[in-house]
């Protein structure tokens, strides 16, 4: 069971924010640290942790990196509208975590909180649940799939890797599982104005978190050709990254790429057909970019090497589902360590038959899981 001393979640009197309260004490402002966790990964933004509406209303959040309510509305394409994402390996997963009453678990990707609901009902009572997303958006969906704020359900606005800070202040020494789902919502990919979508006509920005760092757009506008050419090459694996990278510097120079659809069209005439090919021609760029502005690869590894040990207690499990070889390469590696981990399945879970053909983004998931040494 995780250690946690006399953690009670209390409600805010700012328009339902709610956070949890320390040994009882009540305060209208989250005392979440924002230092910065990760000082060996140049690229990552300060974590900035925050307290997170329990509805779907356009209320502020409130981070301790600022003095003043700052407000993340809902985007327009998908204000008040319910989270049309189905969670990925949902039966697999619930046989594999082991859950139990009174466990204390960490969902690092809660997402639209599919998952979460699941883990709610198999730790109740007594258990305590975390869920950390850093997209604004999805959390107001997980605040209303969870039904929080509950005594026993806590959402944070952060990336995972900010999990010692969120224990500590919890005054959690430890917990019993980890999740993380690292992929793409499908409400994400049905918000218009974040460019994850092939033919969005918003603009080209591919951050879960829209309040800090640089867009997609921003960085294919200010980054060299060689520079591009790295990104496409090693975070998206595209055979013809040269080729699409100076294409874009070319176009550049008459007209900025700052739309999604801008982007696919470009790629779609950089390179050659490819007959009977199952993805669109610009999957892999996409992916490279959303990978290199989100810092997906150095997160992902920081999460399975260094937080994960850390965190999860002797006997405590941790699962994490990949979408891509590169994700999966680094937790297969983590994981592979004996005297931390102890894998519970030799090869990746994959979805049955029966699952990718009601949920096609299944196709490409893996879910991997280990138990603490």
């Amino acid at each position: 069971m995780c250690n946690l001393r006399q953690t009670t979640c209390v409600l805010s009197e700012h328009r339902g924010c709610w956070l949890a309260g320390l040994h009882g004490r009540q305060s209208s402002v989250p005392t979440f640290s924002a230092r910065k966790l990760v000082p060996e990964i140049p690229q990552a933004n300060p974590m900035r942790l925050s307290c997170f509406p329990a509805t779907a209303r356009e209320t502020p959040l409130f981070s301790a990196s600022v003095s003043r309510a700052e407000s993340y509305p809902m985007r327009p394409s998908r204000r008040d509208q319910s989270a049309i994402h189905q969670p990925v390996l949902a039966h697999e997963l619930r046989e594999l975590l082991a859950l139990e009453p009174g466990l204390c678990v960490v969902d690092a990707t809660v997402g639209a909180g599919g998952h979460s609901r699941q883990i709610l009902e198999q730790i109740r009572p007594g258990g305590l649940l975390i869920g950390i997303d850093r997209d604004p958006m999805m959390l107001q969906f997980a605040g209303k799939e969870l039904g929080a704020p509950t005594k026993d359900t806590i959402l944070v606005h952060s990336s995972y890797v900010a999990l010692p800070d969120i224990l500590a202040e919890q005054q959690i020494a430890g917990v019993d599982r980890v999740l993380a789902d690292l992929g793409l919502s499908s409400d994400q990919l049905a918000d218009e104005s974040r460019g994850f979508s092939f033919h969005a006509e918003g603009p080209l920005d591919l951050r879960f978190d829209v309040s800090t760092g640089e867009t997609a757009a921003q960085l294919l506008q200010g980054a060299s050709a060689d520079e591009l050419c790295r990104i496409f090459r090693e975070y998206g694996e595209e055979p013809f990254s040269e080729r699409i990278a100076e294409a874009i510097v070319t176009s550049r120079r008459r007209t900025p790429v700052q739309t999604a659809r801008q982007l696919a069209d470009l790629v779609t005439e950089a390179v050659p057909r490819r007959r009977g090919a199952a993805k669109h021609p610009a999957t892999l760029v996409f992916q490279a970019l959303r990978i290199a502005v989100n810092n997906e690869l150095q997160q992902v590894s920081q999460l399975a090497n260094v937080l994960l040990p850390q965190a999860v207690v002797s006997g405590g499990r941790a699962a994490i589902i990949t979408f891509h070889s590169l994700e999966d390469r680094i937790v297969k590696r983590a994981f592979r360590d004996k005297s931390v981990w102890q894998p519970v399945n030799a090869k990746p879970v994959t979805a049955s038959s029966v699952e990718r053909r009601q949920n096609p983004r299944s196709r490409s998931a893996k879910l991997r899981v280990a138990v603490r040494a």
